[in-house]
Order: structure tokens, then C-alpha cells, then sequence
């Protein structure tokens, strides 16, 4: 039923479309002017039938579009997440070196460690950490 349904939506929305795109421009300085206004299918008749047809099919599109959005909810309803992906190894509290403790009695922080490579002897910033 979802599916035969959401094929009618969409013939729908086509011939939405095609009836919009098939309309006159009533601007201002866009319409070229109209013709003999008698007649059956004169520009006065297509465009009244034209007019019709857009308000029948928007009002269709607008219906089943309610009666998807329905279908839909029953349809995913009872559904699991799925779970398998989710790691499980334990959240770890990020170290930040630089601040304080909570406990005042505790020792204080030990002093960050060397870095590996010793700076070069041509380094202006080599003993400003120490400092």
C-alpha cells in the first residue's frame, strides 16, 4: 500500500509540474496579451481548466502526502536502534596538566617530563621553559 501509494505521489507531483509549467504568465510585463477569448479551449478556457487542474492536484498532492507521512509512522513503529557499533571500552577523563588540585593537602603535580630531543644550540627559546 506504501509503495502503490508513494507511485501516485509522484504521478501526481509530474502532472503537477507539467499543468504549472503549461500555465500562461499573468505578470505584469511578462504576458504577451490573450486572443479571441471565445471559444471552447480559447486562452480564457485553458487557462480557467489549467487553473482547476492545479487546485485539484495540489489538493491531492496535499492529501497523500498527510496519508504517507501516516503510513510511514506505522511502519517504522517497533523498530530497534541498532547497538553494534557501539564501543565499549571505558571513557577516560582527559589530563590537563595545567590545572589545579582539588585536594589542597595533596602534593603538587609533578613537573612535565624532557622533551626526547634536546633543542638546538642555535635556539633563542631553548631555556625560557626552565624559567
Amino acid at each position: 500500500m506504501f509503495t502503490f501509494l508513494t507511485v501516485v505521489q509522484a504521478l501526481v507531483a509530474a502532472a503537477l509540474v507539467g499543468v504549472i509549467l503549461m500555465q500562461q504568465s499573468e505578470g505584469g510585463g511578462l504576458g504577451t496579451g490573450g486572443g479571441n477569448p471565445s471559444g471552447l479551449m480559447s486562452a480564457r478556457g485553458a487557462a480557467n481548466f489549467l487553473t482547476r487542474a492545479t487546485a485539484v492536484l495540489a489538493t491531492l498532492f496535499v492529501v497523500l502526502s498527510i496519508i504517507l507521512a501516516a503510513l510511514a509512522v506505522d511502519v517504522t513503529t517497533g523498530r530497534q536502534l541498532d547497538t553494534s557499533l557501539q564501543r565499549n571500552a571505558p571513557v577516560q577523563a582527559p589530563v590537563d596538566p595545567l590545572a589545579g588540585t582539588t585536594n589542597p593537602g595533596a602534593a603538587p603535580a609533578a613537573a612535565p617530563a624532557q622533551p626526547a630531543t634536546p633543542a638546538p644550540a642555535n635556539d633563542p627559546l631553548a631555556g625560557s621553559a626552565a624559567k
